[in-house]
């Protein structure tokens, strides 16, 4: 009998890592996604007919329901940064857990975030703490990951900041000394298959980090060396940021939010005690050596740059 696997999100920047690895494992892989045109593309990682995109939004029911139908496993790794986030991230890990159970699916993996937390004042890591509990309330054998800050090629967070590097007279910095564990996706998507192999795993929570305790002033002194640009470091004041989180705001795609003001106001990191990537068998790989490589094309000359001889 074919292996059927399920991926919300599939076509995101940690989908298409988890399915890839689902296909070499032999796996049916439907990449459940709002726009399945961002799937296109895909089937590329596998044989003929075995990656399939499929339209479904976590926020409908008869979607969600079909994609689920006659799978084996089912992994959420649907996530914003801004919107609704009731909806995606508080509810809709529910509704999954609950379709998943009543059509007989074996194992749930779920994305959450460091810093999930009831009683946050940010609504992302509210919506986050909320997702986790209803879907636990559903399905009692999902694992939760818990990652920090997630890096790699065509990451959100290396490649904003060295854009901005780019066209920026200096390099902006907020709440410069909140902590960070960022985490390689490779790593991330590599949790997720072992939770998958591992019935032990069932009903635990994970909180994924990589080796080393960073501050947003270090990484983004990290992102000024490694694109070459000499940009000094300034910090930007509580108030002043808030009235520009205000402004971006109002824009469809913003590069800040209040919301996110308020994260960055706490630190994310791993916390003493936590099941982490060891527990999983796996070694976090370091920022230093896998960062660099795709930001030199933010470099002057880009990848292009001839480097000067030793």
């Amino acid at each position: 009998m074919r292996k059927v696997a399920t991926v919300f999100g599939g076509s995101g920047f940690i989908g298409r890592h988890v399915v890839q690895r689902l296909a070499r494992e032999d796996y049916v892989v439907r990449v459940a996604t709002k726009d399945p045109m961002g799937a296109q593309g895909m089937h590329t990682m596998g044989r003929v007919g075995q990656i399939a995109g499929l339209a479904a939004d976590v926020t409908d029911e008869a979607a969600v329901a079909r994609a689920i139908e006659g799978a084996s496993i089912v992994v959420n790794t649907v996530g914003i940064l801004h919107g609704n986030f009731a909806a995606i991230q508080a509810q809709a890990p529910g509704r999954i857990g609950r379709i998943a159970a009543a059509s007989g699916v074996d194992r749930v993996v779920h994305i959450s975030a460091l810093g999930a937390d009831a009683a946050s004042p940010s609504l992302y890591a509210r919506s986050k703490a909320e997702g986790e509990a209803e879907l636990l309330a559903t399905f009692p054998r999902a694992t939760i990951l818990r990652p920090s800050i997630v890096f790699g090629e065509g990451d959100r967070f290396f490649n904003r900041f060295a854009q901005m590097a780019m066209v920026l007279p200096f390099m902006p910095v907020i709440h410069g000394d909140t902590k960070f564990q960022p985490v390689y996706v490779g790593d991330v998507a590599q949790a997720i298959m072992a939770a998958l192999a591992d019935p032990a795993t069932e009903g635990k929570t994970y909180e994924l980090g990589g080796p080393r305790v960073w501050t947003f002033r270090e990484l983004m002194a990290f992102v000024v060396k490694e694109t070459g640009r000499n940009r000094r470091l300034v910090n930007i004041p509580a108030g002043l940021a808030a009235i520009q989180a205000a402004i971006c705001g109002l824009l469809p795609n913003p590069p800040l939010t209040r919301d996110q003001l308020l994260l960055l106001s706490r630190d994310n990191v791993v916390a003493s005690g936590a099941a982490t990537l060891a527990d999983l068998g796996i070694s976090p790989s370091a920022v230093e050596a896998l960062v660099p490589p795709y930001l030199s094309r933010f470099q002057v000359g880009g990848a292009r740059r001839v480097r000067p001889a030793m």
